[in-house]
Parts: structure tokens; C-alpha cells; sequence
């Protein structure tokens, strides 16, 4: 089995939390491997919807399954992220939240803000995120797709 593909990019404010968290992928989720998409923090104007456009069309283009996005707070990349057709982004702050992101609304990119959250917290946010798999429930298969039908008519 292949493993799963999880594309990151951070701006210059998340760059330091950015690598931390590449460095621990493994041990967080070791079925899935790291495209890392930049941001180094030396560059000022390393901005946050640079980073959320590298993660957004590498998922467009099929080249990743998921997405981590981090900046300073988390709602920036949060807010350029959602602009992509097909992405559905959303800050978590806690692995509860991250879960039921995916479990319930098939969040397919995670942000994260490099100074609200930890190193620990961040972590276990993304073990969550990772380890979660959208419900099939009919529910949230409705919700999902009346979400899809917004994007589509916003063209």
C-alpha cells in the first residue's frame, strides 16, 4: 500500500512550528509522508497566501491527500486556503476539533497558528487530523454536498 500524502507550507510567521512538525511526521502518523512545500522564515514576504496556494493546487493537481497550513494565528492561510475550489480548510486548536473536522465536514486542509498552539498540541491536533477518515453517515454526506453546491454556484 502507497502512503498517504501530506503537502505543508508555512509562511514566515510558521516556518520554525513548520519544521518541527516535518521533523515528527513520522512518529505522529508513519503511514504518511511529507511533501514540504517551503517557507523557511527567511524571507519577509514569505506570505501567508503563497503557502496556502502551494498546499491548495498540489491537492488540486491530485499530488496530495491532505494539507497543513500554518502562519502566525492560523486564520490567514485558513482564509486563502478556502479560496481554492475543492479545499476545505479549517483551524484546530485541539485534536477533538481536528477530528471531528474531518469525521463531520471532510476538512481536507488543516491550519494551525505557530503562536496559539505548541509543539505537543500541535502534534496531537495533527494525529487527529491524519488519523481521521470523513463519515459516510448520510448526514454529513448531505451537508457536504450542499457545501459543494455553494462553491460550484460561486463559480
Amino acid at each position: 500500500m502507497s502512503r498517504l500524502r501530506l503537502a505543508i507550507a508555512a509562511d514566515h510567521a510558521g516556518a520554525a512550528l513548520k519544521a518541527a512538525i516535518v521533523a515528527r511526521v513520522g512518529q505522529v502518523a508513519p503511514e504518511w509522508s511529507v511533501i514540504d512545500l517551503g517557507g523557511d522564515g527567511s524571507d519577509p514576504t514569505d506570505d501567508y497566501p503563497d503557502s496556502a496556494r502551494a498546499v491548495a493546487e498540489r491537492m488540486i493537481a491530485g499530488h496530495a491527500d491532505r494539507g497543513l497550513v500554518i502562519c502566525g494565528s492560523g486564520i490567514g492561510v485558513t482564509i486563502a486556503a478556502n479560496k481554492f475550489h475543492g479545499i476545505r480548510a479549517s483551524i484546530a486548536h485541539d485534536p477533538a476539533s481536528a477530528e471531528q473536522g474531518v469525521v463531520h465536514d471532510s476538512m481536507n486542509v488543516l491550519s494551525l497558528g505557530a503562536k496559539v498552539v505548541d509543539l505537543p498540541t500541535a502534534s496531537a491536533v495533527l494525529a487527529a487530523f491524519l488519523g481521521a477518515t470523513p463519515s459516510d453517515a448520510e448526514r454529513f454526506v448531505r451537508r457536504t454536498k450542499k457545501v459543494r453546491q455553494i462553491e460550484e454556484e460561486q463559480g
